[in-house]
C-alpha cells in the first residue's frame, strides 16, 4: 500500500510545489466546516426546509444525509492514502475511471466551486449592504462583492496556515452563539417539553422529505475539500481520514442539534406555522427572546463573517484544482506558480478571482438580483454540481481498488462506495426534480442545470480525448504528474 508523508517544511524554490507539512488537522477541519458556514446554513437554510419541507424531521434529515457522507467517506480517505496531493476528485477519478473521465470530473468541479464563491459573493452583498444602509452608506450590491473578493484574494496569497487561522476564528464565533442560544432553550425547557421529536423515523421519511434534503444537502458541501490538503498537510495519511471523518462529524452533529433545539423552542405543533410566517426572523425572533437584543445584532455581524469564512476556503478550494490542472499541463503552465514567500498558488488565485470578478460584474450588468438570482441560482447548481461529482468519485473509488492491492475489507472498498453511489443518486434526482424550489424560479434554464453539469463532464472528457490524440506526451502524464 502506497503512503504519502510530508517532510518538507521549508517553502518550495521552484514552481510546482506546495509546502509540505504545512497545515494540521485542525486546519483542514477549519476550512472544511467554515465552508458549510455553521451560522449561515443553519439561520439561511433551515428556514425553508421547515417551511416547505418535512417540518419537524429537519433534524433527523441531517442526520441522514450525515451517514450518507460517512459512508461516503469510508471509501474516499482510504483512497486519500494513495492520493496524496491537491488534485482531490480530479486526481481520484483520473486514477479509478481512467484519463477522460478524471478531465470532465475536474471540469464539473471547477464550475461547482465557481458557482459556490459567485453565490456566496451575492449573498455577503445583501447581508453587507444592509448592515452599511443602516449606517448610512448605500453602494450597489456588486461593490460589496468586489470588495469582499479582493480581500479574499489577498488572504488566499498567504500561507494556508495564514487562512486556517482566520476561518478558525470565524468558525469558533459562528459555533459558540448558536451554542448559547440551543443551550438556553435546553435549560429553558422548550414550549411543550424536550423530546425526541425531529428525530422520529414517521417525522424524518414523512412528507417533503425530498424538499428538505434540497435545502440539507447544501449544507454539507465542501466537506470534501479535506482530501484537496493532502500535499500540504502533516502526515497526510493519517491526517486527512481524521479530519474528513472529524469534520462530518461536527457538521452533522451540530445542524442536527440546532435545528432539534429550534424545534424544542418552538414547540413540534408550532414549528412548521412560525417557520411559514417568518423565514427571515425564525432564529431571530428565538435568540433575542433567549438571550436578549445583543445577540440578535452580534447574530447579524457574525452572518457577514460566516459568509467571508465561507468564500475564503472555496477560494483556497479552487486555487488548488486550477494549481493541479495548471501543473498537469491541461491549462496554462502559470496557474502551477507558487509564491517565492508563502509557497501558496498565487496566481492561480489571481486567475480564478478575476474570473470571478467577470461573473459578478456580468450578473450585475444584467441587472441581476443579488438573492434572488445571483445566490439562489448559483447555489442551486452547485448543489446539483456536487452531488453529480461525489457519485462519479464513489464509482472511481471502486475501480481503483479493483485493481490496486491493498489490504483493506470488502466493505471499505466496494459495499460502502457503493451505498454511498446510490444514496447519492438518489439525492440527485430529488434535487433535480425540486430544482425549482431550490433555486426559487422556474426559468427553464434552472430545469437545465442536471443537463448543463452533465454536458461539462461530457465536455471535459471528449477534451481529454482530443489530447490523446493531439498531445499524447502530456494526456500520458494525467493523474501522474503528483507521484
Amino acid at each position: 500500500m502506497t503512503t504519502h508523508h510530508n517532510t518538507a517544511i521549508d517553502p518550495p524554490t521552484g514552481a510546482t510545489g506546495l509546502t509540505g507539512n504545512s497545515v494540521s488537522m485542525a486546519h483542514i477541519v477549519f476550512f472544511v466546516v467554515a465552508a458549510a458556514a455553521p451560522l449561515t446554513a443553519v439561520v439561511g437554510a433551515t428556514p425553508p426546509a421547515f417551511a416547505f419541507g418535512s417540518g419537524v424531521g429537519v433534524p433527523g434529515a441531517f442526520v441522514v444525509t450525515g451517514l450518507i457522507y460517512l459512508m461516503f467517506a469510508v471509501g474516499f480517505t482510504a483512497m486519500s492514502r494513495h492520493v496524496g496531493n491537491a488534485g482531490a476528485f480530479y486526481t481520484y477519478i483520473t486514477r479509478g475511471l481512467g484519463k477522460p473521465l478524471g478531465v470532465g470530473g475536474a471540469v464539473m468541479a471547477l464550475a461547482t466551486y465557481a458557482a459556490v464563491q459567485v453565490a456566496i459573493y451575492g449573498l455577503f452583498s445583501v447581508f453587507m449592504g444592509g448592515a452599511m444602509a443602516s449606517l448610512g452608506l448605500e453602494l450597489p450590491w456588486y461593490v460589496w462583492g468586489l470588495l469582499a473578493l479582493a480581500a479574499v484574494t489577498v488572504c488566499g496569497q498567504f500561507n494556508i496556515a495564514v487562512s486556517g487561522r482566520i476561518l478558525g476564528v470565524c468558525m469558533v464565533a459562528e459555533i459558540v452563539i448558536l451554542l448559547l442560544m440551543n443551550i438556553g432553550i435546553v435549560i429553558g425547557g422548550g414550549a411543550e417539553g424536550l423530546t425526541l421529536s425531529g428525530f422520529r423515523p414517521s417525522e424524518v421519511f414523512g412528507p417533503g422529505l425530498g424538499v428538505t434534503l434540497v435545502f440539507v444537502i447544501g449544507s454539507f458541501i465542501g466537506f470534501e475539500a479535506t482530501a484537496i490538503f493532502g500535499e500540504e498537510a502533516h502526515e497526510p495519511a493519517k491526517t486527512i481520514p481524521r479530519a474528513t471523518y472529524v469534520a462530518v462529524g461536527l457538521i452533522t452533529a451540530f445542524y442536527a442539534f440546532s435545528t432539534w433545539a429550534i424545534v424544542q423552542y418552538y414547540g413540534p405543533s408550532n414549528v412548521v406555522e412560525v417557520a411559514n410566517a417568518s423565514l427571515d426572523g425564525f432564529y431571530f425572533g428565538a435568540i433575542e427572546a433567549i438571550l436578549g437584543a445583543w445577540a440578535s445584532q452580534v447574530m447579524n455581524i457574525l452572518l457577514i463573517t460566516s459568509l467571508f469564512a465561507c468564500v475564503l476556503s472555496f477560494h483556497n478550494t479552487l486555487n488548488r484544482y486550477f494549481f493541479a490542472l495548471g501543473r498537469e499541463g491541461l491549462a496554462w503552465s502559470g496557474l502551477a506558480r507558487v509564491h517565492p514567500r508563502h509557497a501558496s498558488p498565487h496566481m492561480a488565485g489571481r486567475v480564478q478571482a478575476l474570473i470571478v470578478a467577470g461573473i459578478l460584474i456580468a450578473f450585475a450588468a444584467f441587472g441581476a438580483d443579488p438573492y434572488l438570482l445571483v445566490f439562489s441560482w448559483m447555489s442551486a447548481f452547485a448543489v446539483i454540481g456536487i452531488l453529480a461529482v461525489q457519485i462519479i468519485v464513489s464509482l472511481s473509488v471502486i475501480a481503483f481498488f479493483r485493481k490496486t492491492p491493498n489490504g483493506y475489507s470488502m466493505f471499505t472498498t466496494t459495499i460502502a462506495p457503493a451505498i454511498a453511489a446510490l444514496c447519492l443518486t438518489g439525492l440527485f434526482l430529488q434535487v433535480s426534480v425540486n430544482l425549482e424550489l431550490l433555486a426559487g424560479s422556474g426559468n427553464p434554464i434552472v430545469a437545465c442545470f442536471p443537463l448543463i453539469i452533465l454536458g461539462l463532464g461530457l465536455a471535459g472528457a471528449v477534451f481529454a480525448m482530443r489530447m490523446r490524440q493531439s498531445n499524447p506526451a502530456i494526456y500520458d502524464r494525467l493523474g501522474n504528474a503528483f507521484e
